[in-house]
C-alpha cells in the first residue's frame, strides 16, 4: 500500500513461483478482474473508497511517462551530435571534428584515441567505445561514403530451438514442474519445425536436408575464408613492423659494419643492432627479394580488412540460418522417428 502520495492506493503483485512447493501461479482468463474484486471487498470492509468505474490501463509505465521525460544518456547525446555533424557533409575527418566542436562537444586526443565530452559530463567518452556506426573507422567511412552498416542478426521468438532432453534433466534432479514446462516447450518447438516447412513451400525432408547441408558448407567456407584473411592481416602487420624497424636501425647497422663489427660499438648500440638483425632474419625467412613499401602494405591491409568485414557480416547471418536449419532437421527427425534415421543411413551407404 502506498501512503506517501496524496491519494492512498495499493498495488497487487503476483509472484509466479512458490518457494515452499513445486507449484507455480497459473494465470487464467479474468484473473485480474477476480483480484480486483477481492481488493475492493477488503477496502469496503475497512471503510476505504474504491474505483467505481476503472479506466483501461495506460500500458507500460515507461510508455506512460513518455520519451520526453527520459533524459538521454551522455553516450546517446554524443551519437546524436555525431549524426548531426555528418548531416553537414564534412569532406574530411578533421572538418567533422571542427563541426562537432562548434556544436558544443569537447574533442580531445590522447595518443591514438579520440575522446568526446558533452556539457554536464564529467569523464570523457572514447570514440571507439560508442561502437557500431560511431567508431572512428566507421565515421571515416561514413564521411567517405564507403561505410556498410553491420547487420546484427536477432534471434526471433519464432526461431526453432533444440528439444530438451527431459530424461537427462530428470536424472540430473529436476522436479515435476520442470518436466511439465519442458514438455510444453518441446511441443512448441516441434510445431515450429513443422510450421517452418510449411512457410517454405511445404519443403520436403530431402529438400530440408539438402538446404541444411548447403548452408553448413557455406558456413564452413566463410569460416575458412575469414581465418585466411586474419592470417594475411597478421602477416601484413608483422611485415610492416619489421620494415619500419629495419629502416629505423639501418643507419646504426651500417655504422656498426663500417666500424668492423666493433664489440665496443655493439655494446653501445646493441638494442638497435639486434632489432635490425631480427628484421633481416624475418625477411630471409619469407624469401622476400624486394621489400614492398609500407604504403602498399597499408593499402593491401585495408582491402583485406574490408573484405573480412563483409565476409563476417555474411558469416553471422549464415550461422544463424544454419543453426535454425539444424534444429528444424533434428526436430523433424524426432517426429519421423527411427524411420528417418534408417533412411539416412541407407542413403549414406
Amino acid at each position: 500500500m502506498h501512503i506517501d502520495k496524496h491519494h492512498v492506493h495499493n498495488h497487487i503483485i503476483v509472484s509466479a513461483v512458490n518457494l515452499e512447493s513445486t507449484r507455480k501461479f497459473r494465470n487464467f482468463w479474468g484473473s485480474s478482474w477476480a483480484l480486483r474484486r477481492i481488493s475492493d471487498k477488503l477496502c469496503l470492509e475497512h471503510g476505504l473508497s474504491i474505483v467505481e468505474d476503472p479506466k483501461p490501463s495506460r500500458g507500460h509505465y515507461g510508455k506512460w511517462l513518455g520519451d520526453g521525460n527520459k533524459p538521454l544518456s551522455f553516450q546517446n547525446q554524443i551519437r546524436q551530435a555525431i549524426d548531426a555533424a555528418l548531416e553537414q557533409h564534412p569532406s574530411t575527418f578533421e572538418d567533422f571534428l571542427k563541426i562537432l566542436e562548434a556544436s558544443g562537444v569537447e574533442v580531445t586526443r590522447r595518443g591514438k584515441s579520440i575522446n568526446f565530452r558533452v556539457p554536464g559530463q564529467k569523464s570523457r567518452t572514447r570514440c571507439n567505445t560508442l561502437k557500431g556506426d560511431y567508431t572512428e573507422q566507421a565515421i571515416r567511412e561514413r564521411i567517405a561514403g564507403t561505410y556498410i552498416p553491420s547487420v546484427q542478426p536477432k534471434r526471433s521468438n519464432s526461431s526453432v530451438r533444440m528439444l530438451i532432453d527431459i530424461d537427462a534433466a530428470m536424472r540430473a534432479g529436476k522436479g515435476a514442474g520442470y518436466e511439465r514446462c519442458a514438455k510444453v516447450f518441446n511441443v512448441k518447438q516441434l510445431a515450429k519445425a513443422v510450421a517452418y516447412l510449411k512457410e517454405h513451400g511445404d519443403m520436403s525432408y530431402e529438400d530440408l536436408q539438402a538446404k541444411a547441408q548447403a548452408t553448413t558448407s557455406r558456413f564452413n567456407e566463410l569460416s575458412t575464408q575469414i581465418k585466411d584473411m586474419e592470417s594475411r592481416l597478421s602477416q601484413n602487420g608483422e611485415l610492416q613492423k619489421q620494415i619500419v624497424n629495419y629502416s629505423k636501425t639501418r643507419s646504426v647497422y651500417i655504422a656498426y659494419r663500417k666500424a668492423g663489427y666493433s664489440k665496443k660499438f655493439r655494446a653501445e648500440h646493441e638494442a638497435d643492432i639486434l632489432i635490425h638483425q631480427a628484421a633481416k632474419k624475418y625477411f630471409d625467412s619469407l624469401g622476400v627479394e624486394k621489400l614492398p613499401t609500407v604504403k602498399t602494405l597499408r593499402e593491401e591491409y585495408a582491402e583485406v580488412l574490408e573484405a573480412k568485414r563483409k565476409a563476417y557480416a555474411e558469416y553471422k547471418q549464415v550461422r544463424e540460418e544454419m543453426r535454425e536449419l539444424q534444429n528444424v532437421k533434428a526436430n523433424i527427425d524426432y517426429l519421423l522417428g527411427p524411420s528417418a534415421e534408417r533412411k539416412q543411413e541407407k542413403e549414406h551407404s
